[in-house]
């Protein structure tokens, strides 16, 4: 509760005119993520992992802090959907392991449908030619948590013949749609067998062998 009180004091402060600038808003959430952060005491270990997953920084920030963050956000865009959309596109450039979890729920709570967006394919263009797979699966789970429906099989085949990060995105999004009832088709998970796993890249191949496992049997 302390992190709360701390985190609102601070948002009390902000002058309403950061509502009409994505730059502004990027800078304030930067600055509330050690807020109410107990003296940052992993600091040190958060900062390292954070490195060694491709994030620009870690700071340890809870997932409740980040929801409360997200909320204020929303809340004071008085339905400027546009601006929100802007500022997660700067989150998700600047690539701290907190922005990213900020992006991925203000992206589930967008008016895709007044913006004219896809959610699956802002997250798509969103990406980096490597990304933590953390990250993705982390937005992946918030999108399909708020309701939205799996990717079409049209674009998890425009996917799968993208990027060697898009192929990846649509293995992790598939298998988490399965998770979720929703079973690939034989053909997809022909081209998604198809996507490069790098041998290092353990945890997609074994995603990838329970997707391949749901094939009919000979």
């Amino acid at each position: 509760m302390k992190g709360f009180a701390l985190l609102d004091e601070y948002l009390s402060k902000q002058d309403h005119s950061v509502h009409y600038s994505a730059k502004k808003l990027a800078k304030i959430v930067r600055e509330a993520y050690p807020i109410g952060v107990p003296a940052l005491i992993m600091k040190s270990s958060t900062d390292r992992l954070g490195i060694s997953a491709g994030y620009s920084f870690h700071l340890g920030t809870p997932d409740d802090l980040l929801r409360r963050l997200a909320s204020w956000l929303i809340t004071k865009s008085n339905g400027n959907h546009l601006l929100l959309l802007r500022l997660n596109r700067l989150l998700w450039k600047r690539h701290g392991r907190e922005d990213v979890a900020l992006s991925a729920i203000i992206l589930a709570n967008l008016d895709h449908v007044t913006l004219e967006t896809n959610p699956w394919e802002v997250l798509q263009s969103s990406l980096g030619r490597k990304e933590p797979i953390d990250g993705l699966l982390l937005t992946i789970e918030e999108l399909l948590r708020s309701g939205r429906k799996v990717p079409s099989e049209k674009l998890i085949l425009k996917w799968v013949n993208g990027r060697l990060v898009d192929g990846h995105l649509a293995i992790l999004t598939t298998y988490n749609g399965m998770i979720r009832g929703v079973e690939p088709d034989l053909e997809i998970i022909k081209h998604l067998e198809e996507v490069n796993i790098p041998p290092t890249d353990s945890i997609i191949r074994r995603i990838m062998e329970k997707i391949s496992a749901k094939k009919p049997q000979d």
